[in-house]
């Protein structure tokens, strides 16, 4: 008979006492207790050496693939310092920092067996690729990250600029208001310090996109002068700045969402905490795993002292009044007051009857003489 629900002890302490009895032989006991022959030798022989009847555990003595307990420390005390750090990041910046670690498969599993990777969390992970410059600096994506309220009862509006094909950021900047004045020294320090980039990519409001009547602002007044090329996602399709949307979202889970500012100037020195690991220990997927420092170069075209006056061919200037107006064949046009008492050329275009309005070396409008309109507005390069 098999080992009867009794317990399995039992039944294994019955069968050696009838064996001790010595009534029946050991095979035919081992017959009634429907065990084989080399099973009922095994608990005699346990029984009699005094190792106990009870069943040894089956793990394996040791773990050579075991995750140390100084590695599992550091992975976790590096995810409570970096929340919003996944493990294929982690594996790599504490790898450079001299230490052997585990599989991302183990990083994972040791994050999640300590609760820090929600089910909601692991959903939302996603791996996409988006269209990027083949050079740093041939654009810039600028933004405001969402402001936020600081100890002082104040609000912080920061002002994040990722270059496009490096994703390094150029700059975070905890500035108290979202102001054209405010905005235009931040990105003065950053010229200064990286060069001019070719184009700033940046949405439609303000102090962006939005004039004080319609057309143009100062601020893309400011970037044409320095030979900048502004440039205007869709309305409503904040996907277009991509880049930088993802920067921000990085930033609030890695450092805004589990952290408090107590004034502007603790913000600005979190803020510049965070924008030095992002650069030069956080790697990028979209790079290969490499960081933003290890790909980003400073643009070669040095932030002038002096803005150059531009030539412009004789016959064709006109001055830009205060009112935004211009005056071309005894017609007034209304362009943007963001021009005003600035000059720019008129010259004829590939099309009959319209011409072009041109701003140093970019077109900025074009004037349709027949329906005495501006009939575009937009900057197209040269």
């Amino acid at each position: 008979m098999p080992w009867e629900r009794r317990t399995v002890e039992e039944s294994r302490l019955t069968f050696i006492r009838e064996y001790q009895e010595g009534e029946e032989s050991k095979s035919a006991l081992c017959r009634k207790y429907g065990i084989s022959r080399p099973t009922g030798d095994l608990w005699i022989r346990r029984y009699e050496n005094g190792e106990g009847i009870s069943d040894l555990s089956r793990a394996p003595r040791t773990h050579p693939l075991k995750t140390s307990e100084a590695k599992e420390a550091a992975i976790l005390e590096f995810r409570a310092e970096h929340p919003g750090t996944g493990a294929r990041k982690i594996k790599i910046i504490l790898e450079r920092r001299g230490m052997e670690m585990p599989s991302v498969t183990t990083i994972n599993e040791i994050l999640r067996r300590n609760g820090c990777i929600s089910q909601a969390a692991s959903q939302a992970a996603e791996h996409y690729r988006r269209f990027e410059w083949k050079r740093p600096n041939s654009m810039w994506q600028a933004d405001f990250k969402g402001n936020f309220a600081m100890r002082d009862g104040k609000r912080c509006h920061p002002l994040n600029v990722i270059d496009d094909n490096s994703r390094f950021c150029i700059c975070s900047v905890a500035q108290e208001t979202e102001t054209m004045e405010e905005t235009k020294r931040s990105f003065e320090v950053a010229f200064r310090k990286y060069g001019l980039p070719q184009r700033v990519l940046c949405d439609n409001g303000n102090p962006w996109g939005t004039a004080q009547s319609v057309g143009f602002t100062k601020f893309e007044v400011w970037l044409l002068d320095l030979n900048i090329h502004p440039i205007h996602g869709r309305a409503l399709h904040p996907q277009t700045q991509g880049k930088e949307e993802r920067f921000n979202g990085s930033q609030t889970r890695e450092l805004l969402n589990h952290t408090v500012m107590d004034n502007l100037a603790d913000a600005q020195q979190k803020l510049d905490q965070y924008r030095t690991f992002y650069n030069q220990e956080r790697p990028h997927e979209a790079l290969d795993m490499k960081t933003p420092s290890e790909i980003y170069r400073p643009s070669s075209t040095p932030f002038p002292k002096k803005i150059p006056v531009w030539d412009y061919p004789l016959g064709c200037v006109r001055k830009v009044k205060s009112t935004g107006f211009l005056t071309f064949e005894g017609q007034g046009y209304f362009l943007s007051e963001a021009f005003a008492d600035r000059l720019l050329a008129i010259v004829p275009s590939d099309i009959d009857d319209v011409f072009d309005v041109i701003y140093r070396n970019y077109r900025i409008a074009r004037i349709d003489l027949k329906e005495r309109s501006i009939i575009s507005r937009k900057i197209c390069k040269l």
